[in-house]
Parts: structure tokens; C-alpha cells; sequence
């Protein structure tokens, strides 16, 4: 099935949340969303699996809304990270080409986090798209087991059961500022532009929460990672848990990236639990030489455990 979303109602909805509700909830049946160009104010959920968002264009077709932790709610509790986000994808088999999703509420240090996407199911996929915020932008779900601060998991999956994801990010630009791709997914990106943006305080790139014995967190390959021209001002990650993983196959780094690459998030425990690796990093923020000796140097012989297929494939065989 394919369905037409315009904003100038050349299409069957103007709204895509509105063209989502007409779908009936129990329905397997894959359908298209053909979103065409516009900005679409709306805060939108998928709850429903074979879903596509096919964009007209990556940077004229934008899902935005402006919602943050900092923010005060009704019932005069803070919002919160977990109900900040613009989009929120709650189902399996998800498909999003050729467009943006945005949080616009502004950087992490006047707002606290805002997430563009809230992505939690099996089997995602994102190909040429753009993932814009400041603090957590993008959520690769799910959530730790327990929160550190008490209901600080406040949101639509506080007390779902935690189940592992696989995500595919293909060609996509992310940017942030601190911590703007974190969680306990399993995820590949391959070939996208990773972009700190610079804020008076240390910034960081990845901030995964990967559950202990789970054999992969985030897999990046062939990823630029660029930022505003401050030098030495971000980390390539930190643990939101301390058996976090995070490799890097043959990524290129500006000068944006601290010598040290990596931070424990002052988490002695880190240091034996995590696993952050490297393989073939290059440009000026690939001093291999300054990384603490607590982060993993890959070998060639390493590399066939980290392709698409060995990360993503699953019992079922999944190569998107």
C-alpha cells in the first residue's frame, strides 16, 4: 500500500501521524508513506511493524518538533529525556530513506537532552537520512534495566520488557552535542558523517548503554566524524553502562576529537568492562599513540566478527 503525505494537501493526508491513525493496528501489511516535501511540525509515533517513510527529499522533507528534558509538564514534574522525543518508532520492520528528523528545542546545555528519534524495535533501518538535535538526539533503544535516578526512565517504554534491536543507519548525518547517539541497541552505521556541534563544556559522541553479554553495541565503518573547527573539545564516547560497546572500522576523525579519544565516564569499572575499539582510524583526530591502554586495538584478523552480516544477522538470517 502506498499513501501520499503533502503538506499542501496534494496528498491523501497533510499530517503523517494522521495518515498512520488510518491504518488499522492489527494490519501486517507493508505500507508506504510517500512523504513528499515540507516541514512537518508534528510529534509522530509508528506502532505498527512494515512501515516505510520514503522522503522526497533528505533536507526538504523534515520531521520536527521541540520538545526537552528542562521543560515543565502540567503536573509540574520536568519532561524528561524519555518524552522529549520528536519521533517515536515502537514496532519492528521500520523503514526511513531520504529525509530528516529534527529536534528543534536548542543545545543540551540551555535544554538538557531532546531526541529527534526514539528508535526501539528489531530490525531498523535508515538510508540517507539526517538525525538533527543537540543533547541525545538519537536514541537507539532500549533502556538500561534500572535507572540511576529514581523514574529517570520516565516515558512510553519505562516498564516495557528491555529487548535487544538491530539497527542499519546507511549514508546518514547525525549530529549533536553530548552524548547524541546513545543506548543499548545493536547498530551499524556504515558511511555517514557523525557531527559534534560545539558547546562550552565537553562534548561527546556516542554514549552506549550496551547490557552486559550482549555480543555487539555499535559497529561504525567508514564514518567521517566532523565538527564546527574547535580543536580537542570531543570524546568519541563514553559508557551510560559500563559494559558499553563501540568499534570503529576505518573512520576518519577532524581535529574536533580529543588525543585520548575516549572517556570512562569516571567509572574505574569501565576499564574492564567496556569494549571500545579501533581498526584503521585516520585524519588528525586518529592519535592512536595518545588513547589509554584500556581501549582495544583491532588486528586484521579481527575485522570478519565486525561486517554488516556478522553484527546484524541474527538468528534469522537478516542482512538489510
Amino acid at each position: 500500500m502506498l499513501i501520499h503525505v503533502a503538506r499542501d494537501g496534494s496528498g491523501s493526508f497533510t499530517s503523517i501521524q494522521q495518515a498512520l491513525d488510518s491504518l488499522p493496528s492489527d494490519s501486517r501489511e507493508p505500507v508506504t508513506l510517500m512523504i513528499h516535501r515540507g516541514v512537518y511540525q508534528e510529534r509522530v509515533t509508528v506502532n505498527r511493524p512494515y512501515i516505510t517513510f520514503q522522503g522526497e527529499s533528505r533536507d526538504e522533507t523534515v520531521l520536527t518538533y521541540g520538545l526537552y528534558a528542562r521543560m515543565m509538564m502540567e503536573d509540574g514534574q520536568k519532561r524528561g529525556t524519555f518524552r522529549s522525543y520528536s519521533c517515536l518508532i515502537d514496532a519492528d520492520d521500520f523503514t526511513a530513506r531520504d529525509m530528516t528528523f529534527a529536534n528543534s528545542s536548542g543545545p543540551g546545555n540551555l535544554v538538557g537532552q531532546g531526541l529527534a528519534l526514539y528508535g526501539d524495535g528489531d530490525r531498523l533501518v535508515f538510508d540517507n537520512c539526517r538525525f538533527l538535535g543537540g543533547q541525545d538526539t538519537l536514541f537507539t533503544a532500549p533502556l538500561p534495566p534500572k535507572e540511576i535516578e529514581p523514574r529517570g526512565f520516565q516515558g512510553p517504554k519505562e516498564f516495557a520488557p528491555r529487548r535487544n534491536g538491530r539497527h542499519y543507519y546507511r549514508n546518514c548525518y547525525i549530529e549533536g552535542d553530548v552524548d547524541f547517539i546513545f543506548g543499548g541497541a545493536t547498530a551499524y552505521f556504515e558511511g555517514c558523517r557523525i557531527h559534534s556541534k560545539y558547546t562550552d563544556r565537553d562534548n561527546f559522541v556516542t554514549a552506549a548503554s550496551t547490557p552486559e553479554g550482549q555480543e555487539y553495541g555499535y559497529v561504525m565503518q567508514d564514518c567521517h566524524f566532523t565538527g564546527d573547527g574547535h580543536v580537542h573539545v570531543t570524546y568519541l564516547g563514553r559508557p551510560w553502562r559500563e559494559y558499553a560497546r563501540t568499534v570503529l572500522i576505518h573512520c576518519r576523525m577532524e581535529e574536533h576529537i580529543r588525543p585520548e579519544g575516549w572517556h570512562d565516564w569516571d567509572k574505574p569499572q569501565a576499564h574492564k568492562h567496556t569494549f571500545y575499539a579501533e581498526y584503521g582510524s585516520y585524519g588528525p583526530g586518529a592519535q592512536m599513540s595518545m588513547r589509554p591502554d584500556w581501549i582495544h586495538r583491532l588486528k586484521p584478523e579481527d575485522l570478519p566478527h565486525y561486517t554488516k552480516e556478522a553484527v546484524l544477522g541474527g538468528a534469522d538470517g537478516w542482512n538489510p
